[in-house]
């Protein structure tokens, strides 16, 4: 039997993407065997060597994709899984207004047929990647697990639609055991600087549009409007480093144990930081002035969204230990050593 067949074995949906690499370093770290599932549809696959880097084991690593049934039955054939953390899904709000059944197709449609396939294998304890835009346009801050729920846009209702179908399963049948983790901003690398954030295209986000700009690769930082009821005008979000993030999914495993149900969770630090904040706090970091631009409000975005995460101190024994200037420096440091992401 080798060193990875005696450990406890974990299926990642999604492994090889910007949280799920993270998340596959963490597990390898803690003594779990983490099987990835990834259809490459948004990673590189030279993440998996760069994870070998970090932890000295190699990735096993199966490439399929979660609408694939047939794909997903053959993978619990082959392996006994303890438990799943399912990242896999779509994730950019803007693109889903144009392609929402997409999004419905991958986040709802591959989810349902996840669970299918858990449910027949009796694997039944799963993390959930959901997203604090289930909580909509609220209106009252910190948002807790308990603030009224509403997307405002199809990749918000795709999380909504999959939490529902989670709470409704574990409702049916209580040898589910769910944790339903809304994150709020993940940003920052892993601190080696070998894996990080490399989005396709234009990025969606702030901090990789801004480490962009820093590196050369984009001209400008775009503002998306300054006229919110904020301090300084610009939107305020609460910024969470992904090592951070996946110590929190760390925990929420732990805490999967019979008579659990299914519970939400929030993953982010209860502190809001304006996107001038964030850049002032990235200028320190790369010891530059970078050019920004006001442009127009983005459809659909907030004022300000900020996580209350007292009660997952709470239940789950987590807290967010890594400032702003932390997620920015180590951010920074994967742009740096890799100006093209995946590909330099």
């Amino acid at each position: 039997m080798s060193h990875q067949q005696q450990l406890p074995t974990v299926l990642v949906t999604g492994g090889g993407g910007y949280l799920g690499s993270h998340m596959v370093v963490m597990l390898q770290q803690a003594g779990w065997h983490p099987v990835v599932l990834d259809n490459f549809s948004n990673c590189q696959p030279e993440v998996f060597s760069r994870i070998e880097r970090i932890t000295g084991e190699p990735v096993t690593v199966v490439e399929g994709d979660i609408r694939d049934a047939s794909c997903l039955n053959r993978l619990f054939d082959s392996y006994s899984f303890e438990l799943v953390v399912h990242f896999a899904g779509l994730k950019a709000a803007g693109e889903s207004v144009q392609q929402p059944l997409s999004y419905y197709d991958n986040n709802v449609s591959g989810s349902l047929q996840l669970i299918q396939a858990m449910a027949y294998h009796q694997c039944k304890r799963l993390v959930f990647s959901s997203s604090a835009t289930v909580y909509g346009a609220a209106k009252q801050m910190p948002l807790t697990e308990n603030s009224p729920l509403g997307a405002v846009n199809p990749y918000g209702q795709s999380k909504l639609m999959v939490e529902q179908m989670l709470r409704d399963t574990a409702a049916a049948d209580d040898e589910w055991q769910v944790a339903l983790l809304r994150y709020f901003n993940p940003v920052g690398a892993h601190d080696s600087g070998l894996i990080g954030e490399d989005p396709g295209g234009v990025p969606n986000n702030l901090l990789p549009f801004v480490a962009q700009v820093a590196v050369g690769r984009l001209p400008e930082v775009q503002v998306l409007g300054d006229d919110y009821p904020t301090p300084d005008g610009t939107g305020v979000r609460d910024y969470i480093h992904v090592m951070d993030l996946v110590e929190g999914h760390l925990k929420a495993m732990a805490v999967l144990t019979p008579g659990h149900g299914c519970q939400a969770y929030n993953l982010g630090t209860g502190q809001g930081y304006s996107v001038l904040e964030v850049v002032r706090a990235f200028e320190q970091a790369c010891g530059k002035p970078l050019p920004t631009r006001v442009v127009a409000r983005r459809e659909g975005d907030v004022a300000q969204c900020f996580a209350d995460p007292g009660f997952s101190q709470q239940q789950l024994g987590w807290r967010a230990q890594r400032d702003l200037a932390q997620m920015v420096t180590d951010h920074w440091r994967w742009q740096q050593q890799n100006p093209q992401g995946y590909s330099s």
